[in-house]
């Protein structure tokens, strides 16, 4: 009886500090629930895209090499247009304009056809070659300039080839370069009915260039 009668105040006791701290207990274990559905009611992680961006500053005319550029994951919100996916880094390619570090690399970064993105219709990407290789140092990316050949022996008067041509890229001068041929390249943006007096004055005259208006 001694043990039946000192189960049943046990529970009589217990019973009270439940009653007691009900809401305690109630709140405990609300806190607990939410804490273990917090894994499940957390959204997942945004969706990303592996992208090339550089390692380091690289400056304008830069051939690309192991070591320039690293991947990157970028969200859809940030990654530019024609960014260059990871796995397959464009080296030997040269850049049109400089990258900071970490900026992505896109497709108009690179001397290439792609350059003529966004100049008007018709119009293409072109090397040529200025006579003056002073001249091209002073030229820059974004520069708009009118295209003369001249008679070096002043034979014939000077002539427009183009007018309004935009300056895409202005590469590095290479040691193979240097004293082969007079002058140095630079990418314009023609349009397609100049290119043939362009290119075809490159090699036969001496081309250089004003500052346009346009």
């Amino acid at each position: 009886m001694d043990l039946l009668g000192t189960l049943a105040r046990t529970r009589a006791t217990l019973r009270r500090h439940l009653l007691r701290h009900r809401r305690l207990l109630a709140a405990l274990l609300l806190a607990g629930a939410a804490a273990s559905s917090l894994p499940v009611l957390a959204p997942p992680d945004p969706p990303t895209a592996a992208v090339l961006v550089a390692a380091r500053d690289l400056p304008a005319g830069r051939v690309l090499a192991p070591g320039d550029l690293t991947s990157a994951p970028l969200p859809p919100g940030v990654l530019p247009a024609g960014a260059v996916p990871a796995g397959s880094p464009p080296l030997g390619r040269a850049l049109a304009a400089p990258l900071r570090r970490g900026e992505p690399l896109t497709d108009v970064r690179l001397v290439g056809p792609g350059l003529a993105t966004g100049q008007p219709s018709g119009a293409v990407a072109v090397p040529i070659r200025l006579a003056d290789a002073g001249q091209v140092a002073l030229l820059a990316a974004g520069d708009v300039l009118d295209l003369l050949a001249i008679d070096p022996r002043g034979a014939a008067p000077s002539r427009v080839l183009a007018r309004a041509a935009v300056v895409l890229a202005v590469p590095a001068a290479s040691a193979a370069e240097d004293g082969a041929l007079p002058g140095r390249l630079v990418v314009v943006a023609l349009r397609s009915s100049d290119v043939y007096h362009v290119t075809a004055a490159s090699v036969a005259s001496y081309v250089t260039y004003t500052w346009s208006r346009s």
